[in-house]
This record gives structure tokens, C-alpha cells and sequence, in this order.
């Protein structure tokens, strides 16, 4: 009914996580028997988003496995011969109630103040009325009979819980007049056959595991074993907001975020671990993780922290000879894009450009396209500067360049900014009559073609030792 968002991922994360732990397998299966409310593509997205995120299922409607098909509008045969064993113990009914009627009943529990639920009015009907009523080509759905006195289960979570579901809800419907199940009958046939062990879900659906193992019972089954995770909310304890498209995977790939940085984010505002740590890999949640641990309080994500979680991590991967390759291919995409049509100099697309630039800028960039920012434009654009522009800073062009090409052979292979800066304050002594900031400016002019941006000696850090001297070169004979 919708696309990934962090609320699911956090569900699919925490199953991925219990799963591979217990060397058991990650399940996808698409639930999509309310088809007043599928959204085309939707299932694609999801299984896409789980590949992106590094959680793929092991079983799935894409991957296949033994217990497909893995979507559950290609198992309505199975649904409809699992409500014929129920309709044939007793266990559920025909029911022949008009939507009118519903429609009644619910707007007469509401003028009371009560909630709505169904009278369970054909339960009472004998096999001669249902004949009857059948012989008439009367519309039905299939309701399952709740039964008084349910008992208690441990959930993974929420330690011993039950709820007198009989005593607050109408009998529900299993199967609907279309032919299709609903939840509740869908997903305990499907967790039988597929041979499900462990389910962990949202918290919204604690109240109806009573009503499902009383299907389990009546079916003769083994229920699996239920852990109901607490609601992933806003920092103020509000809810997600959807309407913006705000928490959907997608907004986030396209924004830039690695997929790292969300997992380690909404486990970090949850529980299930030791402690709260930053930057935290998939394989260390794995190895840290406990499902004793989760707690039954709300877990609260701060978005606004999501940025420093995506540093951390695109440092790490920054670190990493093979993510590095990556990240360097998509960069020189980043640049050809964004600088494309202005005179963008191949020398500054090698990979051996683009990787220094990494390796300099790690630790200071929250995302990759902040290297393609205004800030960064001397990175990727040569300027063309004259050496006239130079002089109307200082007269001493000429002096100024061949000390700082002086300074630029001497320092060691690794530059940092610090001893640049004290490097350039002592250069600027070495001049008759120019300032420090004018020396500043004309660096900055003669190296970017800009006069804002970053400091001197932090464009120089970035630069290199030799694309510092190639651009003092180009302005001082041009």
C-alpha cells in the first residue's frame, strides 16, 4: 500500500538483524490483499530500497525461494481452501450483512459514543438459512467466530500479554466477497505453509495476536514466536510525517544519504543494543544485537542528527580502498554534471585528482555533493586569471608567486592547514610593502578566480603541492 519508509525500514533492519544472528533467513512477502489500496510500483520500491539499504531478503517475490509464490494475491486458492477448513468446523461463518447495514451499525455505535464492532448476527444462522440464502445469489464474506477465554502468550517484547479480543471486537471477517483475505487470515496461513519461526512487526499489532492464535488454534497449528517492536517517532513524540515524502527511502538516496548512516540513525534512537554508539557497520549490529534488550518505550529520531551519522560514515567509507573506488566514479559523475558546461579541465576528472581531493576533504563533508557546492567550484574549474587582476592587489606579483612556488617545493609530501597558516603569515614578511590580506587575496584570486570561499591555506591543502604551482604558474605568464 505504499513505499519503504524509515518506520518499515527499521522493522525489515531489526528481522534482517535477528535473522542472520540466529543463522536463520530474512523473509519478504508482499502483502497486498486490500486492492482498493495497492500502489502500483510499490512492491518494487520496497524490494528495491531493502537491495539499496544492504538488507536484502533471502526469499522474496524477485528472488524467489521454496515457499512462493512470495506475494500474497498469487495464493488466493490457498486462502480460500484454508476458510472452507474453518467454515466446514464451525470455526467461521457466512455472513450475508449488506455494507448499508454495517454502515448502520457503525453510525449508531458512534451517535452512543461506543466503538463500532459487528453484532456477530449471522453467527446465529442455521445451515437451512444459509442454503436459503445462497440459493438467492446473496453477496457473503466469511467471519471468524472469537471465542471467550483466550490465553496468554510471551511476546519477544512485551513480555506475557493477552486480550479479550471477543469482548471488544465483532466476529472479523477472513475472507472477503471479492475473494480475497484479510490480514488476519492471510498472514496465519502464509506463516504456517512458509514455515515461520520468528515475526518481528510494529507494535500496532499486539492487540490482534490474540485473535490470530485463536485462528492457530483453530486451525490445529503451531503458532511462530511474536516480538512487537515500539513506534519509531519524531524527536517531540509525534508521528513520522508522510505527506511530504519526508521519511521515504527514496528522498534519502536522492539526497545523498548512505544507506549506513539511516540504519545506524534508527538504531541509535531505539533499543535492542549495549549502548547508544555512533557509527555502528551492519556487521556490528549483528553481533551486538539482543532482542531482550528492546525496550516497550517509543524510540524518538532526531533528523536533524542524520547529517553527522552520514559524515561518520562517509569517512569510513572514504578509508576503504574498494568503497573509495566507488565513491571516486561517482564524483567525477558529480562534477561532469553539475560543471559540465563550463571549461572543466580532464586533468581534474583523473582519478588520481578526485582521489586526493577525497582523501583531504575526509571528515570534513557530511555528503559528496557538498564537494560540488559553490564553495568547492576551485576544485574542478581552473581560473582564468589575468596578470594584470593580480596587480591591481599588489605590485609584487612576481615576488609573491615564486615564494609561495618556493614554499610549495619545500613542504613534505602531507600539507596541513596549520602549518600552512604559519607558513603563509611568514612568507608575507618576506615582501616589501604587501599586506597579509592582501597576499591572502591574491592567492585566493589566482587559485580559485573567486574571493569568497574557503581559507587560502585550506584551498591549498585540498589543491596539492601540484596543482597549486600549475595555477601560480598560469597567472603569473598569463
Amino acid at each position: 500500500t505504499g513505499f519503504l519508509h524509515l518506520g518499515g525500514l527499521r522493522t525489515a533492519l531489526y528481522n534482517y538483524v535477528f535473522a542472520k544472528q540466529n543463522q536463520g533467513t530474512f523473509i519478504l512477502r508482499v502483502e497486498d490483499t486490500d486492492q482498493n489500496r495497492v500502489v502500483p510500483g510499490a512492491a518494487e520500491g520496497i524490494e528495491d530500497m531493502l537491495d539499496w539499504a544492504g538488507i536484502p531478503p533471502d526469499e522474496s517475490p524477485r528472488r524467489g525461494g521454496s515457499f512462493g509464490p512470495y506475494q500474497q494475491s498469487h495464493r488466493l486458492d490457498l486462502y480460500r481452501r484454508a476458510s472452507d477448513v474453518l467454515l466446514e468446523r464451525g470455526a467461521a461463518y457466512r455472513c450475508f450483512c449488506t455494507p448499508q447495514r454495517l454502515e448502520l451499525l457503525k453510525k449508531e455505535a458512534l451517535r452512543s459514543q461506543q466503538t463500532p464492532r459487528y453484532d456477530n448476527r449471522c453467527r446465529h444462522l442455521t445451515p437451512t438459512e444459509v442454503s436459503e440464502k445462497l440459493s438467492q445469489g446473496l453477496d457473503w464474506v466469511v467471519r471468524f467466530r472469537l471465542e471467550k477465554g483466550v490465553e496468554p502468550f510471551r511476546d519477544l517484547v512485551y513480555g506475557w500479554s493477552k486480550h479479550e479480543v471477543a469482548d471488544v471486537e465483532g466476529d472479523p471477517v477472513i475472507l472477503k466477497g471479492d475473494g480475497f483475505p484479510t490480514y488476519h487470515l492471510a498472514n496465519v496461513v502464509d506463516d504456517h505453509y512458509m514455515g515461520i519461526s520468528h515475526v518481528l512487526r510494529g507494535t500496532e499489532w499486539l492487540t490482534s495476536t490474540s485473535k490470530h492464535l485463536l485462528l492457530y488454534k483453530a486451525f490445529g497449528w503451531d503458532p511462530p514466536q511474536f516480538g512487537h517492536l515500539p513506534l519509531l517517532l519524531n524527536k517531540d513524540g509525534g508521528k513520522l510525517s508522510k505527506r511530504q515524502g519526508d521519511i521515504f527511502l527514496e528522498r534519502f538516496a536522492q539526497d545523498g544519504y548512505l544507506p549506513e548512516a539511516l540504519l545506524d540513525i534508527i538504531t541509535n534512537c531505539g533499543s535492542g543494543f549495549a549502548e547508544k554508539q555512533m557509527g555502528r557497520t551492519l556487521e556490528e549490529l549483528i553481533s551486538q544485537f539482543e532482542i531482550g534488550r528492546i525496550t516497550t518505550h517509543s524510540a524518538l529520531l532526531d533528523l536533524e542528527k542524520l547529517p553527522e551519522f552520514n559524515r561518520i560514515h562517509l569517512t569510513r567509507h572514504i578509508e576503504n580502498e574498494g568503497l573509495r573506488q566507488k565513491l571516486i566514479r561517482e564524483l567525477q559523475l558529480l562534477v561532469e554534471h553539475v560543471y559540465g558546461d563550463q571549461q572543466v579541465d580532464q586533468e581534474v576528472l583523473e582519478k588520481e585528482y578526485v582521489e586526493q581531493v577525497l582523501l583531504l576533504r575526509k571528515g570534513h563533508i557530511s555528503f559528496l555533493k557538498n564537494l560540488v557546492s559553490s564553495d568547492y567550484s576551485y576544485l574542478w574549474v581552473r581560473p582564468s586569471v589575468s596578470r594584470e587582476q593580480l596587480q591591481t592587489i599588489s605590485a609584487e606579483v612576481d615576488e609573491i608567486g615564486k615564494l609561495v612556488l618556493g614554499l610549495m617545493t619545500r613542504q613534505a609530501a602531507v600539507l596541513t592547514v596549520e602549518e600552512l597558516n604559519k607558513d603563509l603569515r611568514s612568507l608575507q614578511k618576506q615582501t616589501k610593502e604587501t599586506k597579509y590580506s592582501s597576499v591572502m587575496k591574491l592567492l585566493r584570486l589566482a587559485l580559485s578566480g573567486q574571493q569568497h570561499g574557503p581559507s587560502v591555506a585550506e584551498m591549498m591543502v585540498t589543491l596539492g603541492p601540484k596543482e597549486v604551482c600549475g595555477r601560480i604558474h598560469k597567472a603569473l605568464s598569463s
